[in-house]
């Protein structure tokens, strides 16, 4: 426990250095200067949510303020080389609200050197693991220069979440990362709420993670976020592309926009023409428009599972329909995807024509409107579009036939 008596004096000492009466380190901190004289008299402790800023104005860290005096200027210590365990002490604190949940599988909270969760199943028979991590590339980096916190978290899970759903799965809970140069108690705040907040609106937990500070690695201001998942499913009801058949219908799911890719393209295109990022398109601007989380899909669809009314499914991210719904067409079998029928969204029109981008270069890269694709047995088709429907834009554009090529695209892209 730290000396209160030393810790009090230790702030009359810098405060006095600095030229400050209490009054004026009460109203800098925006407190009464009556709780400056009790941290001062040792009669009080300085709130743990306060230490930061107090350390700050005073000139110290928070080591050196929970200790009662200054680090021996020649020696070396971790909060010199760019790491206050004391702070990070602070923030951890501040993590554990937004880690509280109802879930009852969620066996302990913050602080365990590892997260418990009971996979009791008494339900499904042969229980499967589905894992998957993920992490919301490039776009992460507008996001921070943007002010988007809390939104990039939302893509980051929404993602991750959607490449588990296309195996039948049901997220279970979520690990995060956060690595950074410097670590800001607010932005870390910001981050995890938007991680569990994302995590409640798709049904799991954040279970803990790690936040990993490393001064000489990353730059100051710089995060870089990672998640890792886990869902579950029974053997049986696995939806892999296995049941794909000759005449199965392929029905798009939208999209809201851009979701998770093709961030890098769009950054060159804003380095070149910066001036674009406040044009309008429909009532936002462009920045508002990219910066839209990527939509999550698991409540429209989870109802659909273990019926069979699903064939397959493919999240549509980096490398557009081609390079991720030929994961589930099997050998000898085509997906035909009918160009003409896809309903392009405005976002993708802009930045064709801005960049003067080619159509198949377009395909390669965005997911040009469509977020996910559900091959199904023609007889369910009306059904999964009408259940899909209540919660997305739902439509067909496509359906399998025998062929040695697995996507098939026919007619061309309709930009009218």
């Amino acid at each position: 426990m730290p000396d209160s008596i030393k810790v009090g004096s230790f702030i009359t000492e810098k405060r006095k250095e600095l030229g400050m009466t209490q009054s004026d380190l009460a109203e800098k901190l925006s407190v009464s200067f009556q709780s400056i004289s009790k941290w001062e008299t040792g009669k009080a402790y300085p709130n743990i949510e306060i230490l930061s800023d107090l350390a700050g104005i005073l000139g110290v860290t928070v080591d050196e303020l929970l200790s009662g005096s200054e680090k021996d200027p020649d020696g070396l210590s971790y909060s010199k080389a760019g790491v206050d365990i004391a702070y990070t002490d602070s923030i951890k604190t501040e993590m554990k609200k937004h880690l509280e949940t109802k879930d009852r599988r969620v066996l302990n909270g913050l602080g365990p050197f590892a997260s418990l969760y009971d996979i009791d199943f008494p339900e499904i028979k042969e229980p499967v693991l589905v894992l998957k991590s993920e992490e919301p590339g490039s776009k992460q980096k507008l996001a921070m220069e943007y002010g988007y916190t809390e939104s990039i978290c939302h893509d980051m899970i929404n993602h991750l979440v959607n490449d588990i759903i296309v195996m039948g799965a049901k997220p279970l809970a979520v690990l995060d990362t956060i690595v950074c140069g410097k670590a800001e108690k607010s932005t870390i705040s910001s981050l995890v709420k938007g991680v569990s907040d994302a995590c409640k609106e798709n049904c799991c937990s954040l279970v803990g993670g790690e936040t990993s500070i490393q001064p000489a690695v990353v730059d100051a201001g710089v995060y870089v976020l990672t998640s890792s998942i886990a869902g579950i499913v029974e053997k049986k009801n696995i939806i892999d592309g296995s049941a794909v058949k000759e005449g199965d219908a392929v029905i798009a799911v939208a999209s809201n926009g851009l979701h998770t890719n093709g961030y890098s393209l769009v950054r060159m295109l804003l380095d070149k023409m910066p001036q674009i990022k406040l044009e309008k398109i429909g009532r936002n601007t462009f920045i508002e428009e990219i910066m839209k989380p990527h939509t999550p899909y698991y409540k429209s669809v989870r109802d659909l599972f273990g019926k069979n009314n699903i064939s397959a499914m493919a999240h549509i991210t980096g490398g557009g329909i081609e390079g991720n719904l030929c994961r589930v067409i099997p050998d000898g079998l085509s997906a035909n995807i009918d160009l003409s029928k896809i309903r392009i969204l405005p976002v993708f029109r802009f930045i064709k024509e801005k960049g003067n981008i080619k159509d198949a270069e377009m395909l390669s890269t965005f997911n040009m409107g469509v977020g996910l694709i559900i091959v199904v047995p023609e007889k369910h088709k009306k059904k999964v579009i009408g259940h899909i429907s209540k919660y997305h834009d739902c439509y067909e554009i496509g359906s399998v036939s025998k062929g040695n090529k697995k996507i098939v695209f026919k007619k061309r892209l309709n930009w009218i």
